[in-house]
């Protein structure tokens, strides 16, 4: 289960940085995908539901800090 998490996190931080993503976005998305599967033990839906929160952090922390 820890190498599908991995590779979950891998392809949201690849999403975030095609997106043309900012650092803090692709930070946000890598960090909350990490979060999210060792909060729902390398879950799928915690896993792309951390990324999603940690894209929506970055993005305020981005808007904020201009």
């Amino acid at each position: 289960m820890i190498k599908s998490s991995i590779g979950i996190a891998v392809i949201a931080t690849l999403v975030g940085v095609s997106g043309c993503a900012s650092k803090a976005e692709t930070i946000g998305t890598a960090s909350g995908a990490a979060l999210g599967a060792a909060v729902s033990n390398g879950g799928t839906v915690g896993t792309l539901g951390g990324a999603m929160v940690g894209y929506g952090m970055g993005r305020a922390y981005e808007t904020h800090n201009r």
